[in-house]
């Protein structure tokens, strides 16, 4: 018997190799969940660690020193700098 569709739900279509599906049925089975919760749940890990290394600035300890000193003791604008910054939009500048 199929279960009910929430009005919430997505419905999400591809095409797969039958030896790839086979391997993901097993794998969904030694997980002891259906093959649509398995997907779903590797799914959206892929779609988080993708998400967070995209969002995320690492730095290493080094890095984060040299910017930590540069926003304690910012270098002083050259004249580049503030041709830039009067050449901005009055609103810009806050």
């Amino acid at each position: 018997m199929a279960r009910p569709v929430s009005e919430q739900s997505e419905r999400v279509e591809f095409r797969i190799r039958a030896e790839d599906k086979a391997r993901i049925v097993k794998a969904a089975n030694l997980s002891g969940i259906d093959l649509t919760s398995f997907v779903r749940q590797q799914a959206m890990l892929a779609a988080e660690a993708t998400i967070e290394r995209a969002e995320r600035v690492q730095l290493s300890e080094r890095d984060a020193q040299r910017l930590i000193a540069y926003l304690d003791n910012p270098p002083v604008p050259n004249p580049l700098l503030r041709e830039a910054a009067r050449s901005l939009p009055k609103d810009a500048i806050r």
